[in-house]
Order: structure tokens, then sequence, then C-alpha cells
């Protein structure tokens, strides 16, 4: 696997720009398609899927929450399927530790019929409803007053997936070149001219996963000015070994239906921690793992996007819930504390923290599907939040498609 001491190739046939676990799903399934393809992969950081693709909770969508008919609710099934057979090809340890979605009480159940219906149209494998006196078959600390049981949702360490990928793609003669963010891209008679850290490349066709950045180097090459990336910081609450006991696999809340952002929830983790998360919370900067991270183009983008104000205006309400909980942990812990009491009394400390790459269009809505554009010669990701580590598989065979119907082929 080529490193960031070795110098990308000045031509290729395609570039992938960006080593998430999007764009080496997707660099994958291009060199499966196309056996003998000189195909590189241009990463801005010194290692691979150093941003939303390890910087999560790990956990394998079954795709119930989405709007049937979206690319999300698709690609989420297709996703998870395919992820637990490669994971298994691989060895690559996971749990099929379940989900549980707990109503605490009598004004969550319409959204909770919306779940239901949703996941039904979805083709969400063995998702099942529960009355308040089945949800301690399941969950024996876990209290509501109706939930929906999914079996199939799973925990995985999507960092080793990445890594698994980026063997394949590595295997099959792909270059994968760390320390190479690019800066510029420009059309020529032959393709597109790449402009990065470590030189120049001059591909015939690239695919950007660009995540955080997508969006600047989308309206550079010619795609629309909206949506744009608006970073949410999602900080985590870490449990004691000893919560282990009392969870079994995952405990979400219902959500909001208006926002794409799932709530606090109860995550094993695949190495035997417990998290609680995570928050949204407006980021100063789209590497924000430590609050103390101000960039000042990040916060200037933000601002100046009229987006970005038209969504604060108009969920207040749940901004300032997020504000809460970022000021105070007891705040943050009692979320979770009203689906499984037990944890109540347990030492909570900071956990690790995750940047959504959140897109927001111009009048304020918080997208809530995937986004894939078109401009010469190239595909850009402009949307991927969760769960597009799940959907990965599925997702880079449409972008691998998107991609053929660009060049003609």
């Amino acid at each position: 696997m080529s490193t960031a001491a070795e110098q990308p190739p000045r031509e290729c046939d395609i570039a992938v720009v960006g080593g998430g676990i999007v764009g080496l799903a997707t660099a994958r399934e291009l060199t499966r398609r196309h056996p003998g393809v000189r195909l590189c992969v241009l990463e801005r950081e010194a290692e691979l899927g150093r941003h939303q693709t390890t910087h999560s909770s790990g956990v394998i969508h079954a795709g119930i929450y989405y709007r049937p008919g979206s690319l999300k609710a698709r690609l989420c099934v297709e996703g998870a399927r395919e992820l637990y057979a490669y994971c298994d090809e691989r060895q690559i340890p996971y749990s099929k530790a379940g989900k549980l979605i707990v109503a605490v009480d009598g004004g969550e159940l319409a959204r909770l019929d919306e779940l239901e219906r949703r996941g039904i149209a979805n083709g969400v494998p063995g998702l099942r409803r529960l009355e308040a006196d089945e949800i301690a078959s399941v969950e024996p600390n876990a209290r509501g007053v109706a939930a929906l049981h999914s079996p199939r949702t799973g925990i995985v360490d999507f960092g080793a997936v990445a890594a698994a990928y980026a063997d394949d793609v590595a295997r099959a003669g792909g270059g994968i070149h760390l320390g190479a963010a690019v800066t510029a891209a420009r059309p020529t008679p032959r393709g597109l001219a790449l402009s990065h850290a470590l030189g120049a490349t001059e591909a015939g066709a690239a695919v950007f996963c660009a995540g955080l950045w997508s969006d600047r180097i989308a309206i550079a090459c010619g795609a629309p000015k909206s949506p744009r990336i608006v970073p949410f910081r999602g900080g985590y609450l870490q449990l004691p070994r000893a919560a282990s006991e009392l969870v079994r696999g995952n405990v979400y809340p219902v959500p909001d239906p208006d926002l794409p952002f799932l709530g606090a929830h109860v995550t094993p983790t695949i190495d035997g921690r417990v998290l609680i998360g995570p928050s949204a919370l407006l980021a100063p900067a789209r590497d924000a793992y430590r609050l103390s991270t101000l960039r000042a183009r990040d916060i200037a983008q933000t601002l100046a996007w009229p987006g970005t104000w038209r969504m604060a205006a108009r969920n207040r309400r749940a901004g300032l819930l997020e504000l809460r909980h970022a000021m105070s942990r007891r705040a943050f812990a009692a979320e979770a504390i009203r689906m499984v009491p037990r944890l109540s009394g347990l030492e909570v400390r900071p956990g690790p923290a995750g940047i959504r790459a959140q897109a927001i269009d111009r009048d304020g809505t918080l997208v809530d599907d995937f986004v894939v554009h078109r401009t010469e010669r190239a595909i850009h990701v402009r949307n991927a939040p969760s769960p597009a580590a799940t959907s990965a598989p599925a997702l880079a065979r449409l972008i691998a498609d998107e991609l053929a119907a660009t060049m003609g082929a």
C-alpha cells in the first residue's frame, strides 16, 4: 500500500479523493468492475478513515428511520446485509447486539408507529413491536410503554472494515496515497487535473468522497452551491465497564422526526465500552474533536451560509436542549436513564467525540438523504453522514454507476 512518502502518479484512469470508508468502498468497487484500472486514492490525512469512519459509535444500522423510497432506506438495508457477509469473509469481529427503540410515554407512540411503518416498508429484517410487558424479554433493565426491536442491528469497528477495503484496493493494484490533500481540480482535454499537497495528478475521471470538505471541492468543480456542509460535533459520555452488564444491546429513544439526529442512545461498542450519546452541537471547526479547536475559515463559512441561520431559527428548542446537554453531564445522562433507570447513579465521564458532515440547504433544511452530484468527468458525494458507513458497499455501487453514466460507459 502506498504511503505518504510515495509520490502519487502523474496520471491515472480514476482518482478517488477521500480515504474514508465510503471512498475506500468506492475504490474497491471500481477495481472490481475494471480489472487493471489505474486507480489512486488521494487522502488528505496521514492515516485512512481518520474522521467520520472512526469517530462514531460503530453501529450497523438496519434501515428503520429513513423515508421509504429514499437512498438511505434502500442502501442501508442492502449495505447492512453485504457488510455482515463481508465481515464474515474477512473475519472482522462484529456483534448482532440488536436495537431497542423505546417509547417512554404515550406522547411518543405516534412517532413509534411511524418508525414501525417505515421499517416495514423498508424491509428491515426481523423488526417487531413490543408492548410494555415484553420489553424486559429483550432488555431486562429497559422501561417504556412500547418499543421496536431490531435484532439485525449490530456493532463493528468501521476502521477495521475500512482497512480491509483498503487492502482489497491495494491487492487489485490501486495506489493509496496519504498526506495528499486535494486543493483544486480543473478540466483538461483528457480528464481532470488534480492539484494536491504532493504535487499534481491528471485523472481520466474522479470521484470525490471528501466528507467534511466535500462541498468546497464540489463547488470549485462547478457543482451547485447548495447544499453546504455545516459541521455538528457529537460528544459521547462513557459509562464504567460495569454498565455492560445492564444492557444487552443498543437502546435508543424515539427520535424527533424533524431532525436527522437519533437522540442520546446507549450503545455497547465492539471493544467493550458503553457509551451514551451523541450530542449535536454546531462545531467551531470541521475537525473540532476538541472544543478548543477553532478554525476561522470554517466558522466564517458556517455563519455566512443563510441556511445555518434559518436552520437555527427553525430548531431553537432542540438547539437549547443540546446546549444544556453539553453543559451538564447529568442532564445528558438523564436522557438515557429515562429508558434504562438502572444506569442512574453510575459515574459518567467524557467519552469520544465525532464530527458529523451535515449538509444544509440554503432554506435551512437539514438534508436527510444521501446526495450525489455530477460535474464534468466527476462524481461528488455531497451528503453522506450516518448510515453511510453501514451503506458503504451499496453506496459504492451507486457511485460507480453514476461515474459510468457520466463517462458514457
